[in-house]
């Protein structure tokens, strides 16, 4: 006989949907919280963090082996199914062997950005610090603010991983050459100098990944990515696309002035990720290029991984019509080197590739053990992150007080003063009681970011800076960017006729240069030209003329107009650009910005952008690029800049000639060997003299500041040899440093030359050689000649 229990179903019923609602809601005081470590990714938390318990037992968890011991070892727990779901950005959990999953696409250019998945501004963070768009901050010429900008967005990239809003490998920086000045993403750049790129990629990703912060444990801070690898420089122009672009290189080119940014980069800087690029090289996608990315693991020592851009992957099958069907692009970027995809290619077609035997499955384990091993180096497989290095680092860490000065400073050292007729600023608040603020994008701080912009911490636009000092009053002149109409005009015209000084506010926006988007002309859009030229004629004192943006604008008319007394470039000056021209305006601060780019005239815009080459033909009417070859005409020269102090230079000490050894060979104590160049110059092969750092020198400069103020002042020693040889650049910057001098006063600055690195060229097979006979260093307008003699 069964007994009978007396239930009382309606007690029951009530009890079940009390304990789900205490689970759904979970009441902290019966759910105490025992963990506050932060998901790896800001939208998927299954499981919270690698390693976690009970899954911290695993030979990966353990962090007394070697990092490749690490990283095979959990290659080889990997089904063939999960390791082909580790292949994309998104990589997706493996809950059995406790790994979280992982969003590799996060974006840090000048700050931590809203672009991609990685990041996210919805939770405890709400803004970082923007600082000014790279173009801007190159020009300020001063390696230790390129470090110290990226140390600070390393930090809050970190914050904002262990606040659970990022992850942890940012892809940048962008160090492309811009060659063409209607590239609409050469805002993102270094500028034109191959050299200035290759410096400003060390200082940033150093400062970034913050290697040295972590002392003899080994690890970083976040990863960064040298991008886009490479002779990547078109977006849309013409019937020409990047997705299915052929850049036609020549190997001087390429070794000369396209590669040398990822080249340091990587041997100098130490970056974790390379990034290769949409476009073909010579015909071969640049994902897919077995020799252009083996060369830099085999020649550049790089030990990271490397990622396609986004779709990378899926247009070479797509556009480029490279590959015959999607799974031989996958195996064709898979066998070159490429380790994970940007986009869905792989996770779609690598089981087809590896069915069809187009590869094997060590493949794979290749991408990963180099996937895993930056993973590692970052702490992700080390447990519980708040424990880690970085784990105390958060929201307080992100917009802090020392990171917004730091924007400040970044804008005021970047700023260029293009012209200055007649000492017309700084402004005297003494004597200027009223300002009139005219251009569209003069009240909108959104205008200040450029492309790659998250949300900021507290923006300024150009008129509530420069309200903070004067009365002012604002017209926009024209109804947007674009200039389209005059319907403005007229009212802009009446506050510059009733101010004691106007400043106009031109140039371009996101809708004229951006990811996509190129320009087709020079000259400022629309009808701005016309508005400043009527405010200027309107105005009863020369106007200030402002130009915001990245590329160079022909404004030859602004530079003879003496009804236009100034001129400022600010690039996309950032969060707080605002105060920044505010204070440059008005005297509080000296600027010494000097131009990373050439600024030519509006003829160049006939010039075939798609075509690659630097030197120039006159065979058949081409100029050139850059300033290192470039033979036309210019608005503005590359380094060119003023400053409110009158500075002069004197060379104190520097060497006539320099010896280079005949037993200094790396084959041995034999002589080297001279040989001719077409020109019938002798010169030696760089990688045949075995004693270069025998042959550096300093060159010793003294700098006075005869203005009555103190100056941040840019110093720019180039180089040429003296005698014509084919294919040599014009001009070439050796270095430069950012010097402080006081006013009425000089200082004294050294300057180390590498005759091997700085007076070598590189010859139409690619191959560096040091031409023997004389050498000009040139310092504004001065010269001095020294003999490389054997």
């Amino acid at each position: 006989m069964v007994q009978k229990w007396p239930w009382n179903w309606n007690a029951i019923i009530v009890t079940l949907i009390f304990l789900k609602l205490l689970i759904i809601f979970k009441p902290k005081s019966l759910f105490p919280i025992t963990s506050t470590a932060p998901s790896s990714h800001p939208f998927k938390s299954n499981p919270s963090f690698s390693c976690a318990p009970p899954h911290h037992s695993y030979p990966f968890c353990n962090t007394s082996l070697p990092i490749k011991t690490r990283a095979q070892s959990l290659v080889s727990l990997l089904t063939l199914h999960e390791k082909i779901h580790l292949l994309s950005n998104n990589a997706s959990a493996i809950p059995r062997l406790g790994l979280s999953a992982y969003e590799w696409w996060s974006e840090s250019l000048h700050g931590i950005a809203s672009n991609g998945p990685g990041v996210s501004f919805s939770g405890p963070i709400r803004a970082a610090t923007s600082f000014p768009q790279v173009l801007l901050t190159t020009a300020s010429f001063n390696k230790s603010l390129w470090f110290s900008v990226g140390r600070a967005i390393g930090f809050e990239g970190r914050a904002m991983y262990n606040e659970g809003q990022s992850g942890l490998t940012f892809w940048a920086p962008n160090i492309n050459i811009f060659r063409d000045p209607r590239w609409g993403r050469g805002q993102e750049t270094s500028g034109e100098d191959p050299m200035v790129a290759s410096a400003y990629a060390v200082e940033y990703v150093k400062g970034l990944q913050g290697e040295d912060l972590v002392g003899g444990d080994g690890g970083f801070m976040v990863s960064a990515c040298c991008k886009h690898y490479t002779a990547y420089d078109l977006e849309n122009w013409g019937d020409f696309r990047s997705f299915s672009f052929n850049a036609m290189v020549s190997k001087q080119d390429m070794e000369d002035t396209y590669q040398p940014p990822f080249q340091s980069c990587i041997e100098e800087g130490g970056a974790t990720c390379l990034m290769c690029s949409y476009n073909r090289v010579n015909g071969v996608p640049s994902c897919a290029d077995l020799d252009l990315l083996q060369r830099a693991r085999r020649d550049w020592g790089f030990k990271g991984y490397i990622t396609s851009d986004c779709d990378a992957v899926a247009v070479i099958y797509e556009d480029h019509k490279y590959a015959k069907a999607p799974e031989d692009a996958v195996a064709d970027v898979i066998k070159a080197g490429m380790d994970i995809n940007c986009g869905t290619y792989l996770l779609r077609y690598t089981q087809l590739a590896l069915e069809q035997g187009q590869i094997q499955e060590e493949d794979i384990n290749r991408a990963l053990s180099n996937l895993f091993s930056v993973q590692l180096l970052l702490g992700l497989f080390n447990g519980d992150p708040s424990k880690g290095h970085f784990g105390k680092l958060g929201r307080e860490d992100v917009c802090t007080p020392e990171h917004k000065k730091l924007a400040i400073d970044a804008a005021r050292q970047g700023i260029v003063l293009l012209k200055n007729d007649k000492n017309l600023l700084p402004l005297k608040r003494m004597t200027i009681t009223s300002l009139a603020i005219i251009g569209p994008s003069a009240n909108d701080s959104s205008q200040l970011g450029g492309d790659y912009t998250g949300v900021p911490c507290n923006p300024i636009s150009l008129f509530e800076g420069l309200q903070r000092y004067i009365k002012a009053t604002y017209a926009s002149g024209c109804g947007g960017t674009r200039c389209n109409s005059s319907d403005g005009f007229a009212e802009a015209i009446q506050i510059s006729r009733e101010a004691d000084a106007v400043v106009v506010v031109a140039g371009l926006d996101l809708s004229q240069e951006d990811e996509g988007r190129d320009r087709t002309s020079l000259l400022l859009p629309g009808k701005q030209m016309d508005l400043i030229s009527a405010v200027s004629s309107a105005s009863e004192r020369p106007i200030i003329l402002i130009l915001l943006g990245g590329g160079p604008i022909d404004v030859s008319f602004a530079k003879v107009n003496p009804q236009i007394g100034s001129i400022l470039w600010i690039g996309y000056p950032g969060e707080a650009g605002g105060q920044a021209v505010a204070e440059i305006i008005f005297g509080e601060f000296n600027p010494g910005g000097r131009l990373p780019i050439t600024w030519y005239p509006e003829s160049f815009s006939s010039v075939p952008m798609d075509d690659m080459s630097l030197r120039p033909d006159p065979s058949r009417g081409y100029p050139g690029r850059t300033y290192r070859f470039y033979t036309g005409e210019v608005v503005y020269e590359f380094g060119y800049g003023l400053t409110y102090s009158n500075i002069t230079y004197k060379f104190i000490s520097v060497p006539d000639n320099i010896t280079v050894s005949n037993t200094t060979s790396k084959s041995g104590p034999s002589k080297l060997t001279t040989h001719k160049t077409l020109d019938g110059i002798d010169y030696i092969n760089v990688n045949e003299i075995a004693s270069c750092n025998l042959l550096k020198f300093e060159v010793q400069i003294s700098v006075f500041n005869h203005g009555d103020m103190d100056a941040s002042h840019v110093i720019m020693l180039f180089g040429r040899a003296s005698t014509s040889i084919r294919g040599a650049p014009r001009k070439t910057l050796i270095e430069f440093t950012r010097v402080h001098t006081e006013s009425l006063n000089a200082i004294q600055v050294n300057i180390g030359i590498d005759p091997c690195k700085h007076f070598s060229i590189v010859n139409d097979d690619g191959v560096k050689i040091l031409p023997l006979g004389n050498h000009l260093l040139m310092l504004e307008g001065m010269e001095h000649s020294i003999s490389i003699e054997l």
